[in-house]
């Protein structure tokens, strides 16, 4: 049986920050679309920005089990009690939940065995390095 690792603060970070570039340069490239196209209603940028900015992490932690930048770090998202990736449900509350506390949510992380911040707890996750 594999024994399982988890990563420190420090390889989440990198990983939340790799995400962030992601997420801008996909925000860069769709106003440029929407400039290329010409006039585009105010909601349809609205909605559209929303979709990227709320379903990117959902989106790929319930269809591949990591963000990019939990894949360019090697850190996989899975359900604390099996190796399964978290349905679409899950991951949208475990993202919720970060973005509202920040990086008061990494706290938890030092002094929990599994390295569990607090929006892993919420949602029964656990970050593990994915070797």
């Amino acid at each position: 049986m594999k024994k399982i690792e988890y990563p420190c603060v420090f390889l989440r970070v990198k990983a939340a920050v790799i995400d962030a570039i992601v997420l801008i340069i996909l925000i860069m490239i769709t106003s440029t679309v929407f400039s290329d196209i010409g006039e585009v209603p105010v909601y349809t940028k609205v909605i559209v920005f929303c979709f990227i900015f709320l379903g990117y992490e959902p989106l790929m932690l319930s269809i591949f089990g990591a963000t990019f930048g939990h894949r360019m770090m090697s850190l996989k998202v899975q359900q604390d009690s099996k190796d399964k990736k978290l349905n679409i449900i899950s991951a949208f509350f475990r993202f919720v939940i970060k973005a509202l506390l920040g990086w008061i949510s990494l706290l938890t992380i030092s002094s929990d065995k599994k390295g569990k911040a607090i929006h892993d707890k919420a949602v029964k996750s656990v970050v593990i390095l994915d070797k």
